[in-house]
Formats: C-alpha cells, structure tokens, sequence
C-alpha cells in the first residue's frame, strides 16, 4: 500500500472527528446527573486578565480548539496523500510528528474518554504511522 492512501483515510476520519466533536462536546445526557455542576460550570463568573468569564467559557473554548486542530490535522492529511513519495521522504520530522501526535491523543482518550474518541484515534494513529512509515521509502 501507498501512504498516499493512509494519509487519505486518515484525513477523512480527520474530519469525521473534527465533526463529531464539535457537534457533541457540548452535549450531556440527564441520567449522567451533572445537570448541577453543568449549571455552576455556566453560572459562576470570575475575572480572567480584564474578562469575566466563566469554566463553562473554558471548557467550551477548549472543546472547539480540539475541533478545529482535528480540523487542520484532516487537510494537512490531506495534503500529505497528495504529494510525491520523494518529498514525503525529506519531511520525515512533519509525518513522523504527525503520527506521535495522534500517539499521544491516543493516550488521552484511553485514559479519559470513551469508545469512540478512542477507537477513532487508534485508527486515526495507525494510519498516520503507516503513512509515515511508507513515507521514508521513495518509490
């Protein structure tokens, strides 16, 4: 197989990803029972550097940074699928960078999340290191 391939499939689930957590982040099931602390994350304001904000603020504010690197993750991808063997050979640090980052949100997901997120990033991992394996041998 070509990493032009994995780097395809991998900017795909790239942007499945980015989708999905940004449409869902945000979202809370009733029987979870943190209605109360979702409440006090909304309503507890303090002064921030000049802004009053609030952890909801936060939380929210991190959630769509993760969307929207998941977002430029999926068109570097992309992006790398469609460049020649011989260039992907000399940019050995950038794929192989690529590939540890998803290593290490792996990791994340495994010890902080749930079924999905951590089966999306595995597979998203194992891709990009295949990709970044191939990459190292021009054709």
């Amino acid at each position: 197989m070509k990493a032009s391939l994995f780097y395809r499939i991998a900017a795909v689930l790239l942007l499945l990803f980015a989708v999905g957590h940004t449409l869902g982040f945000r979202q809370s099931d009733p029987t979870w029972g943190v209605d109360t602390l979702l409440g006090s994350m909304r309503s507890i304001h303090f002064d921030v550097q000049g802004f009053s904000r609030t952890y909801w603020d936060l939380f929210v504010a991190a959630g769509f940074s993760v969307g929207v690197f998941y977002l430029f993750a999926a068109v570097l991808a992309w992006q790398l699928g469609g460049l020649p063997a011989e260039t992907l050979a000399v940019m050995r640090v950038t794929v192989w960078a690529l590939a540890l980052c998803f290593a290490a949100i792996t990791v994340v997901s495994w010890r902080y999340l749930f079924t999905l997120p951590i089966v999306f990033s595995i597979v998203i991992t194992v891709c990009l290191t295949a990709a970044a394996w191939l990459s190292a041998k021009p054709i």
